[in-house]
């Protein structure tokens, strides 16, 4: 089940493995965390999201890699964090705060009605945010999108146009949440029930300005107002969100905290782990973006998705007898 989230987590495990002695672990690949502290044993399971009533430990998501929601514009999920960051680069360059437009901006289905006051402020006052609801795999009908059509989906670079934009939780933390800080824009920050494992270290007026979950129509019209008139606070908290998610937030990081969330966790281990029969090894693995590359000769681009293979792949013989293949070496973009 969720095979590119297996995928995204065996990634970076498989990039500290050396450096950790034997252990076990139990992975929760699922969206909803799994262990209630009000019931059930108290047992340590991994987790990529939380709210405080669990207690869950909770590890970088699988989409820093692969993965994530499947939509229209991403059909195999948002992508790579590391070419992410390059291209919301490019794009907050692109639109530096100064040309930004003042307006707040969200797209997104309706995973949750915490969503709903906004997209009902959008047709209220369209000058002062332009909030949508688009599809999802669940839509029906209109009525999913509160009775309207569904908007299209924009891309992530697209978003780095506005000065306000909007992150609100799905079924669990947003993926999304870290994106658009790297837009430079202002982000407003709905809730505070559910995390990952960054969140604790990002704080309300000070990396991004903080929504009630239950916020109405008017609250959410005073705080856009406030951003409006408070130019140089808004940019001074849009800074501040940019930089710590620039500077803490990179793939090493990232790589760092596995390294050290796994080495903490075997040394609370009070038993020696023993390799059981049946189970397999997990091997590195191609990703699609390498495989897709590794059919073109170096300067092509890759036809899926405009990426242009930059260097030769060597496989070690071995993979190569028995169908395995490597980590992803193609680093160009188009």
């Amino acid at each position: 089940m969720f095979p590119s989230r297996c995928s995204g987590i065996e990634h970076f495990i498989l990039k500290v493995i050396d450096k950790l002695p034997d252990l076990e672990m139990v992975v929760n690949t699922r969206d909803w965390p799994q262990v209630d502290y009000r019931f059930g044993r108290k047992l340590p399971v991994f987790s990529f999201s939380k709210t405080s009533t669990y207690l869950d430990i909770t590890y970088p998501a699988w989409t820093f890699w692969e993965g994530g929601p499947a939509i229209g514009l991403y059909p195999m999920g948002l992508g790579r964090w590391d070419l992410l960051r390059k291209s919301l680069r490019t794009a907050s360059e692109k639109w530096p705060w100064e040309v930004k437009e003042s307006k707040g901006f969200f797209r997104g289905s309706r995973t949750s009605a915490e969503r709903d006051p906004l997209v009902y402020l959008s047709r209220e006052d369209p000058d002062l945010v332009d909030a949508q609801y688009t599809k999802n795999q669940a839509w029906k009908s209109d009525a999913d999108t509160l009775y309207a059509p569904p908007a299209s989906e924009v891309p992530l670079e697209h978003h780095c146009q506005y000065k306000y934009l909007f992150n609100f939780r799905g079924v669990a933390a947003s993926f999304r949440f870290k994106h658009l800080f790297l837009c430079r824009s202002l982000v407003f920050h709905s809730g505070d029930e559910w995390i990952e494992f960054f969140y604790p270290r990002m704080k309300p007026w000070v990396h991004y300005i903080p929504v009630r979950a239950e916020a109405s129509k008017e609250e959410i019209r005073k705080l856009l107002e406030f951003a409006k008139e408070n130019d140089n606070v808004a940019l001074a908290i849009a800074e501040r969100g940019y930089e710590f998610i620039r500077d803490h937030l990179r793939m090493k990081d990232v790589l760092c905290y596995w390294r050290k969330l796994l080495q903490s966790y075997a040394e609370l281990l009070q038993y020696k782990p023993v390799k059981e029969a049946g189970v397999f090894e997990v091997r590195p693995r191609m990703s699609r973006l390498s495989l897709c590359l590794s059919r073109v000769t170096i300067g092509e681009k890759c036809p899926d998705t405009g990426n242009v293979r930059s260097r030769q792949l060597r496989l070690p013989d071995a993979w190569v007898a028995d169908g395995s293949v490597a980590w992803d070496v193609f680093l160009g973009t188009a």
